[in-house]
């Protein structure tokens, strides 16, 4: 648990998280809003099989991750899902792009996947910074123990 909540990443953090986690939520939200567009609809013309049951799980792994970020509960594990997610994103829509239409028209399509991806990376390596709730529950924990224990500064 301790590696999951520690961070000593600074508090300037939140930006990437509230970009991220902003953006997770919004398109979770829309597979459900528009599941023609951006939802079943869009699993289908991708070619996944079941679209009506891939693109609500998505959308709600989305949603919950998304959330998680935006508070900065837990973040090193709501990333990784989304980190799949976007690397399935990008598996599925952008390397067709690449090997159709070339480099430059699948950099341009794929900018908000890169975009996402890097920042996802980046939580995963630093944690939710100091303003969130990881950070709240380990230095709570962590001083609760140190004053009980003497172990831990």
């Amino acid at each position: 648990m301790k590696s999951l909540l520690t961070t000593h990443a600074p508090a300037a953090v939140i930006i990437i998280r509230l970009m991220v986690g902003g953006v997770f939520l919004s398109e979770g939200i829309q597979k459900f809003l528009f599941p023609a567009e951006v939802g079943a609809g869009r699993f289908e013309k991708i070619g996944f099989s079941s679209p009506e049951i891939v693109a609500p799980f998505v959308g709600c792994f989305e949603i919950a991750c998304g959330t998680l970020v935006l508070a900065g509960f837990l973040t090193r594990l709501a990333v990784v899902p989304l980190i799949i997610v976007v690397l399935t994103a990008i598996a599925t829509t952008k390397i067709p792009i690449l090997n159709e239409q070339g480099f430059w028209k699948m950099a341009h399509e794929a900018r908000t996947d890169w975009s996402m991806l890097l920042g996802l990376v980046f939580l995963l390596i630093v944690g939710a910074g100091q303003f969130s709730i990881d950070a709240w529950l380990w230095q709570r924990n962590g001083s609760s123990r140190s004053s009980r224990d003497g172990d831990i500064p």
